[in-house]
């Protein structure tokens, strides 16, 4: 897309630019992200830049209906509902898929989450592409006329919400084991914010502490949560001293609740020129004819996990708890990335942040995920190139 751009990056392009800046971006940690970073960012035009901020703009409206927490609320099931929520979520990661309607260029969305995304990583990995090609440093993947300094600035004052970084931590399970752990690596630097384990976090009475790399007991006043709950709801081997649903003395960035409200959760209600139909199986009338057609998905996944692409009418007739289950037409993506072989396909995650005294969320940044495969995600993209996480440049 933006073809002057595209042709230029392809003709430049070199796969010893493409090792030399994967070198630079292992030698911060001595580590290279576990998933496939791509070999290109994703050039997008001005007005595919206005319908993304469009759909965003719908997403919101949605969220911000006074009822919102009301039709929501069985998002939470009987099991689920941890106390002190705020009064809206710090985060959000809206997904659109990069589709062809009536012969047009148009994106839909796939997803949105109240949940943080790779918020430091992306920050880092333009200044990685800027180094490895300086001319792009003319482009920006930032929203809302922020530039790289104050894209720093909002999501830091997001996370600490006027805390010291050492009151603050990230929390995830086994952090150095997630897929996702370059982005705790650069949060530590750049927000001084630690990453530690739910099994390491130390309760007394209401209060929770960690232990510094000094060996000192700090008092934890704030966690930035980056824990996906179904993962912690399958890992029974978790030794926690504290439980989500107790009443704690510390505040959320990023409140627990907000991950099952902000979700697919919300897709039914969903209607306008940037969404797909989508339907809760309890809801479905019929089973549609054309199943070929739709996507059989799980509420509350992470990572693609138990999404079924080529659905039969007897996986629908399988799902005991329906309650729980969409159906989804699917999303005509097309492939608008010409690679140095071939085209690719690409979805756009559009990154907010919503710091607590806001009235609205504000569009920081982006994330771009490209796909030759079927979906969007590792599993259909195994040793094939040009696919991968990157990053979305608009033109200043």
């Amino acid at each position: 897309m933006i073809q002057q751009h595209r042709e230029f990056f392809n003709n430049g392009f070199s796969k010893e630019k493409y090792q030399a800046f994967l070198n630079d971006l292992a030698s911060d940690f001595d580590y290279l992200p576990t998933f496939r970073v791509a070999e290109t960012p994703f050039f997008i035009p001005s007005q595919l830049k206005a319908q993304l901020i469009e759909g965003c703009q719908h997403v919101v409206d949605f969220i911000k209906r006074k009822d919102f927490n009301q039709l929501t609320e069985p998002s939470l099931g009987l099991n689920f509902n941890v106390p002190n929520q705020n009064r809206h979520t710090e985060f959000l990661a809206i997904d659109f898929g990069i589709c062809e309607e009536d012969g047009k260029i148009i994106p839909k969305l796939i997803e949105v989450q109240g949940f943080p995304s790779v918020f430091n990583f992306q920050y880092n990995l333009f200044e990685k592409i800027k180094k490895a090609y300086p001319y792009l440093s003319q482009f920006t993947p930032y929203l809302s006329d922020l530039d790289s300094d104050g894209y720093l600035k909002i999501f830091k004052k997001t996370v600490l919400n006027g805390y010291q970084p050492e009151e603050v931590i990230l929390l995830e399970i086994e952090p150095e084991k997630q897929n996702t752990k370059i982005d705790f690596y650069y949060c530590q630097r750049d927000l001084g914010v630690p990453f530690v384990c739910v099994t390491e976090v130390i309760k007394k009475g209401k209060q929770l502490f960690y232990i510094n790399k000094k060996g000192r007991e700090i008092q934890i006043k704030r966690i930035y949560n980056r824990v996906i709950f179904d993962e912690l709801e399958a890992r029974k081997d978790l030794n926690m001293q504290f439980s989500f649903l107790e009443e704690l003395d510390v505040e959320w960035a990023g409140h627990p609740n907000w991950f099952y409200r902000i979700s697919k959760f919300i897709l039914p209600y969903l209607n306008g020129p940037y969404f797909i139909e989508t339907t809760l199986l309890s809801e479905l009338k019929e089973i549609p004819d054309d199943l070929e057609n739709y996507v059989l998905k799980p509420l509350f996944s992470f990572s693609g996990s138990g999404v079924i692409f080529n659905v039969k009418k007897s996986d629908v007739e399988a799902v005991k708890d329906k309650d729980l289950y969409i159906l989804q037409k699917k999303a005509k993506y097309v492939p608008v990335l010409q690679a140095i072989e071939g085209k690719v396909k690409a979805e756009v995650r559009i990154l907010a942040v919503w710091p607590e005294k806001d009235e609205n969320p504000t569009l920081i940044g982006n994330l771009v995920r490209l796909s030759r495969g079927e979906m969007i995600g590792v599993k259909f993209n195994k040793d094939k190139d040009w696919v991968g996480g990157t990053i979305g440049l608009f033109e200043k």
